[in-house]
């Protein structure tokens, strides 16, 4: 038997090399690995940079819209930030944690409100930050906001300061809640357009600029109320704060001529002698008196400051223990999956899925932004959320700017829903909308003609006059729904369905009126909801809030960024070739946005969308 040969020299020791190189490849893997745990567990524990000196102030500079949830992702907005990027947007959770946190933080001696730059924002976001700012300076903690000038939001704001400053040259600009609609009844008849709108509800106004040139009795009287009551819990809250005696906004803004003519056209010194400000200062003003009242910087050229920024980096999440899971449903809500700022149907669902499977989730706050949109995928919204409470997990609805329509029916699987005082809600109602150009057409010189099996096949096809067995159809569909919808708020609101029928009918209210009519709970804000929550899920006060959001994927950011694209590109097509040049841009882009909502309406896998919205917005 012969012996088997050895391994050559070479072999060994290229054997040996691999073996050597495969261990160093593996233990400079795991030191890898490690020194990123390390790195990543230090960032939780030192985050923020080195600590903060005593006296040091708060800087919260306001830039862009508040939002309930950045469309951005949590992974863009925080690599904006380390870029050093200005944000799109702010998030009021990361408003109300940073100055709830500071209020607490004996490092931080005062607050400086600098609102110049902020963009939309409803008047319930803004009753939230104030109240932040009120808790601010309940513990003793001074507020001063500064701008050039203020406008109707930024003023809101300003008033919960100790003080409130303008630059000598600025001006406080209020002008009170409503606006005006374009109507397109003549305009679409001169191009041969017809706009089918079948509806459920009376005051259900959403299709009315495209089939009227004006607004109808019902609208006006229901959009009246609307904007009253929003007036009202405007000035009412503005006058408590700056302690002016009751009627002086609107007293003000009636003799304002008069008023403007007394100070010679000077806004600024108009405003300190209507009481608005308490001075008039530029900003090296300011940062003398902050100066004076904390420390200087370490160059000793301003005053010791922290920003919004660079405190919110310090503020490190709690990861672990029982939490309350807040699901965000802000924007339109459609059928399908959605990315941040919009509601999908099933996308929404299955966050709140998610949410119910957490073992460490024991209630759920849905935070609602939305006008509404597709009754399907409000459905799907609702029946997840009827589906948690069967489970035994409390579901609180906290309204924030607008739970409207399809926001609202979402609203209706709740063991409490909490409402602003000055939320838009209700629009209890339904209407289906789509356009047909056959007399466009005709005008033209086209004419459509073909063969079909039924008469069903070529229902919905735009080109030609709708049948009225089609139109018996929807209307049919559209008063199904409407019982339907009427018949949940019945069952959630613990009433009768002509009782809610009587406050529903498409009409929009206020929070405190939906409060009246008994379709909100509680008046309070997202804070309210979330210790609600927490009594129900029988939690302590040592409970964590998450969260609970999906990030777009690499697909839908790039689908995201092609639907901005075409968007533009229509927009820019509208303004070269129907728009005169000469219009004022305002006036252009509410064309442009009034003819995309039409399109919208138009799906072309359905012939008609049986539609649950408000056509409203925060003011």
């Amino acid at each position: 038997m012969s012996t088997p040969s050895r391994p050559s020299f070479l072999r060994r020791w290229l054997g040996a090399l691999w073996r050597f190189l495969d261990a160093s490849r593996r233990v400079t893997v795991n030191l890898i690995f490690l020194l990123i745990v390390v790195v990543l567990v230090l960032g939780l524990v030192r985050r923020g940079g080195p600590a903060l000196e005593d006296r040091t102030a708060l800087v919260l500079r306001l830039e862009g819209p508040i939002v309930e949830q950045s469309s951005a992702g949590l992974r863009e907005s925080a690599l904006a930030r380390a870029r050093g990027e200005e944000m799109s947007s702010m998030q009021l959770r990361d408003l109300l944690g940073v100055i709830d946190t500071a209020t607490k933080d004996a490092k931080i001696s005062g607050l400086v409100l600098l609102p110049d730059d902020l963009g939309a924002a409803g008047l319930p976001m803004l009753r939230e930050v104030a109240g932040a700012l009120d808790r601010f300076r309940a513990a003793g903690k001074p507020v001063i906001a500064w701008a050039n000038s203020y406008d109707q939001r930024q003023y809101y704001l300003a008033t919960h300061a100790d003080q409130v400053l303008l630059h000598p040259d600025g001006e406080v600009l209020i002008q009170g809640y409503g606006g005006y609609r374009n109507y397109y009844r003549d305009a679409l008849d001169k191009l041969g357009v017809t706009v089918n709108l079948l509806r459920v509800g009376t005051y259900k106004s959403f299709g009315e600029p495209y089939i009227d040139n004006g607004p109808s009795p019902a609208a006006k009287e229901a959009d009246g109320l609307l904007y009253s009551g929003l007036w009202a819990t405007y000035t009412g809250d503005v006058e408590k704060a700056r302690k002016l005696p009751a009627g002086t906004i609107a007293d003000l803004i009636e003799h304002l001529p008069e008023r403007f003519a007394a100070v010679g056209g000077d806004a600024g010194k108009l405003s300190l002698e209507a009481r608005l400000v308490d001075g008039l200062k530029t900003q090296d003003e300011l940062d003398a008196i902050m100066i004076q009242r904390g420390a200087k910087s370490a160059d000793g050229k301003t005053f010791r400051q922290v920003s919004f920024e660079d405190y919110s980096a310090r503020l490190a999440p709690k990861l672990t223990g029982d939490a309350i899971g807040v699901v965000v449903a802000e924007g339109e809500i459609t059928d399908g999956a959605a990315p941040p700022g919009t509601v999908g149907g099933r996308s929404t669902a299955e966050l709140i899925r998610h949410a119910r499977e957490d073992d460490q989730i024991k209630a759920i706050v849905l935070r609602v932004d939305s006008p509404g949109g597709s009754a399907f995928g409000a459905e799907l919204v609702r029946h997840e959320l009827e589906l948690t409470r069967k489970a035994g997990k409390p579901v609180v609805v906290s309204m924030s700017n607008v739970a409207a329509s399809g926001g609202y029916w979402i609203s209706t699987a709740a063991d409490e829903v909490i409402a602003d005082p000055a939320t838009i809600t209700g629009s209890i109602g339904v209407f289906a909308m789509f356009p047909t150009v056959d007399k466009t057409l005709d005008k033209l010189g086209v004419h459509t003609a073909g063969t079909t099996t039924t008469w069903l096949a070529g229902a919905g096809d735009p080109r030609l006059p709708p049948d009225p067995r089609f139109l018996q159809i929807v209307q049919q569909s559209i008063d199904h729904t409407y019982l339907d919808f009427t018949t949940k708020v019945a069952t959630a609101r613990k009433t009768t369905q002509p009782a809610i029928d009587a406050v529903a009918q498409g009409r929009v209210w206020t929070g405190a009126q939906a409060k009246e009519r008994g379709l909100v709970d509680t008046l309070g804000g997202l804070g309210d909801a979330l210790k609600s929550a927490a009594r129900r899920a029988k939690l302590g006060d040592d409970y964590r809030v998450a969260y609970i959001e999906r990030q777009p994927g690499r697909l839908e950011q790039l689908a995201a960024m092609f639907v901005g694209t075409a968007a533009d590109v229509v927009g820019a097509k509208v303004r070269a070739e129907l728009l005169p040049p000469a219009m004022p841009a305002q006036v252009a882009t509410g064309l442009e946005r009034d003819l995309r909502q039409l399109q919208s309406l138009v799906d072309p896998q359905r012939p008609y969308n049986v539609v649950v919205h408000c056509l409203c917005e925060a003011p």
